[in-house]
C-alpha cells in the first residue's frame, strides 16, 4: 500500500465519460496532488517512466524550488515566476526519486522472484533486464541493482542485465558484482538514453510534434556516453541506447559509426525502440549492422493517438518492422515491461495485426516468432536452438504461434516451460524445479 501511495502508474483513460479530468488531455500539477495528499510527499509517474508529477511536499523533500535549474537531459516545468508546476521530465525525475527513497522499503527478493516466475508462466525461458545502479523508479528504497542481486539465488531463469550507470567506475563495479552473483545473472552491458517517449512528448524528433508545434522533444545523449559505451565493450558487454524519435536515432547511429570505425563489433551495438526512423537512417542501420530492438506492443497502446502526435508522413516511418527487416537491419523483439505487457505472445500478435496501423509493415507468423525467439536471443548473445546434448530450454504452448490468428494469439497459454533441462513450476508465486 505504501508503494502505491508513492509511485502511481498513470495511463491515459480511454473512457472520457468516467472522469472530467481524463478528457482534459493534460497532466495534473502539484496543486492537484496537494489536494489529494496534503500531508505526505507523492510522486505520480506516467506509465512510460519519462514524465512524472510531484506534489509540493515531494519537491520540498528534493530541494526543488524556483531557483533550481534544469538538469542536463531533463526539464522542470514552470509556472508564473518560474515556480515548479510539479511536472518533471526525463532526468529531472531522478532527484525526487533519490530524495524519497529513504521513505520506502526496498522491493522484497521473494516478490521479485515470484514476478520472474510469472514470466515463466508466459512461456519465457530467459530475459534481458534493465536495472539502475542507483534507485531508479522500480526498486523501492534501494538500488535496483541491489534488489536484483539479493534475489539472484531465487530466480528461476537466466537474466542478462543491462546496467544504467552514470560513470565508467559505476559500470565496472556493477559488472564485477553481477559476475560474482550466485544463480544465473550475467552482465549484458550498458543501457543509456538518447531521448524520452512519444506519449510524453519527450522523444527527440527532427521536426516538431504534429500536436505540439512548439516541441521537438528532449535530447538526452550527453558527452559522457562515449566513455561509458567504450567501457561496456571493454568489459565484454553490449551497448543498448534508448532512441525513439528520428533525431535521437540519427544521433545514436552517428555514435555507433564512430565506435565501429575504431573497431567495435556492430553485433554488440543496439538501438532500443528505433520507433521513428527516417529513410536514410534505415539504410545506415543496415550498412552499419547495428541491431534494432523493437516493441510491437507499443502499437496496441498508442494506436488511438499516434497519427495525431506524428502526422501522416512520419506515421509511415514509425514501427516500420518490415522495412527494417527487408533492408537488412538485424531486429529483435522485446516487451519494454512494465510499460507494456511482458508476454512475448502479445508482442508477436501485435507485430502481425499492428492494431491496423500501416498494415504493409506487418510481419508474418514465422517472422514474428523469430522476432521473439532466435532473433531476440541473438541480441543478448545467446543461440536459441534445440540439439542433441544441449540442456533443454523450450516452451509448450496451447496453440501454434505461427498459424494462430493474431487476434487470439495474445490469449495463448504456456502449458510448460523448461529452462536448462528443468521444468519451471509456477503456483501462486512459488517456484519449484523438477527434473
Amino acid at each position: 500500500m505504501r508503494r502505491r501511495q508513492r509511485h502511481l502508474a498513470a495511463r491515459p483513460s480511454s473512457d472520457c465519460a468516467s472522469t472530467t479530468r481524463a478528457c482534459e488531455e493534460r497532466l495534473p500539477d502539484r496543486h492537484y496532488l496537494d489536494g489529494l495528499f496534503p500531508d505526505r510527499p507523492v510522486l505520480l509517474v506516467r506509465y512510460c517512466g519519462h514524465v512524472a508529477v510531484a506534489n509540493t511536499a515531494a519537491l520540498a523533500h528534493a530541494g526543488i524550488t524556483a531557483a533550481t535549474g534544469d538538469p542536463e537531459g531533463g526539464i522542470i516545468d514552470r509556472g508564473p515566476g518560474g515556480a515548479p508546476t510539479g511536472v518533471l521530465r526525463e532526468t529531472a525525475i531522478e532527484p525526487v526519486t533519490e530524495a524519497l527513497a529513504p521513505l520506502e522499503a526496498p522491493l522484497d527478493p521473494d516478490t521479485l522472484s515470484a514476478a520472474v516466475a510469472g514470466l515463466a508462466s508466459l512461456g519465457m525461458t530467459g530475459m534481458g533486464g534493465i536495472v539502475a545502479v542507483r534507485q531508479g523508479l522500480w526498486g523501492g528504497g534501494s538500488s535496483e541493482l541491489q534488489v536484483l542481486l539479493d534475489a539472484a539465488p531465487l530466480l528461476p531463469m537466466p537474466v542478462g542485465v543491462l546496467v544504467i550507470a552514470h560513470t565508467p567506475a559505476e559500470l565496472e563495479e556493477a559488472a564485477r558484482r553481477l559476475g560474482d552473483a550466485p544463480g544465473s545473472l550475467r552482465f549484458l552491458g550498458l543501457k543509456a538514453f538518447a531521448d524520452g517517449s512519444l506519449g510524453g512528448h519527450t522523444a527527440a524528433l527532427r521536426f516538431p510534434y504534429a500536436d505540439r508545434p512548439d516541441l521537438t522533444g528532449t535530447d538526452r545523449l550527453d558527452a559522457a556516453i562515449e566513455d561509458l559505451a567504450d567501457t561496456a565493450l571493454r568489459l565484454g558487454g553490449r551497448v543498448a541506447i534508448h532512441a525513439i524519435g528520428d533525431a535521437a536515432v540519427g544521433s545514436v547511429l552517428d555514435l555507433y559509426a564512430r565506435m565501429i570505425s575504431r573497431g567495435a563489433d556492430p553485433a554488440m551495438l543496439r538501438v532500443e525502440h528505433a520507433s521513428v526512423v527516417g529513410d536514410k537512417d534505415v539504410a545506415r542501420f543496415a550498412d552499419l549492422g547495428v541491431t534494432a530492438v523493437v516493441q510491437p506492443a507499443f502499437l496496441s497502446s498508442e494506436h488511438s493517438w499516434l497519427e495525431k502526435r506524428l502526422g501522416e508522413d512520419r506515421l509511415r516511418r514509425t514501427y516500420a518492422f518490415r522495412t527494417l527487416l527487408e533492408t537488412g537491419v538485424p531486429i529483435a523483439g522485446s516487451s519494454d515491461c512494465p510499460v507494456e505487457p511482458p508476454s512475448p505472445l502479445h508482442g508477436m500478435a501485435a507485430a502481425r495485426h499492428r492494431a491496423g496501423i500501416i498494415p504493409d509493415e506487418a510481419l508474418t507468423g514465422a517472422e514474428a516468432l523469430s522476432l521473439f525467439s532466435d532473433w531476440s536471443a541473438a541480441a543478448i548473445g545467446e543461440i536459441a536452438r534445440l540439439e542433441p546434448g544441449a540442456p533443454a530450454t523450450f516452451t509448450v504452448l496451447d496453440r501454434d504461434p505461427v498459424a494462430a490468428d493474431p487476434a487470439t494469439l495474445g490469449d495463448a497459454r504456456a502449458l510448460a516451460t523448461w529452462v536448462n533441462g528443468r521444468r519451471v513450476e509456477w503456483d501462486l508465486g512459488k517456484v519449484t524445479w523438477q527434473g
